[in-house]
């Protein structure tokens, strides 16, 4: 971490750690604009019926916002960082196995908060998932617990 305790943002090809470790996401693309993951579905990853878990989407959708969010408020200038007030993810299509791609973009970014769409798309580039993630925008003070 930085000196302000701002933590440091994933990047394209920079190994995983934490939860994104264990969920097996790898980052290809993190700009301001697009965040793009590549997840294997393993095993690991199945409720009992065998198909992906609806938690497995939402991590997905909220990581690819989140990093993408914070991606953009830092290239503004303004330091500080996201946290998520609300994941909306619809799940549309199951899966068992395969590589998803998950995509997320910024529907709206304003001073206070941003609206992020990202879309999950399996091998064959079915839409499998999609969402929809509103973060807060924090300065460092809110993020520090100071006011």
């Amino acid at each position: 971490m930085a000196d302000t305790d701002t933590p440091d943002l994933p990047s394209a090809g920079m190994p995983t750690s934490g939860f994104d470790q264990v969920v097996g996401i790898e980052y290809l693309t993190v700009s301001p604009d697009e965040v793009v993951l590549r997840l294997p579905i393993e095993p690991h990853l199945h409720q009992p019926y065998g198909i992906v878990h609806g938690g497995v989407w939402a991590t997905a959708v909220e990581t690819a916002a989140s990093v993408g969010a914070g991606t953009w408020l830092r290239s503004e200038g303004r330091g500080g960082s996201v946290v998520g007030v609300s994941n909306h993810t619809d799940f549309l299509r199951a899966v068992r196995d395969g590589t998803v791609t998950v995509r997320a973009t910024p529907i709206h970014r304003g001073r206070l908060q941003q609206l992020w769409l990202v879309e999950l798309h399996d091998a064959t580039d079915r839409l499998v998932a999609r969402g929809e993630v509103r973060l807060q925008n924090l300065d460092d003070s809110d993020r520090l617990g100071r006011s």
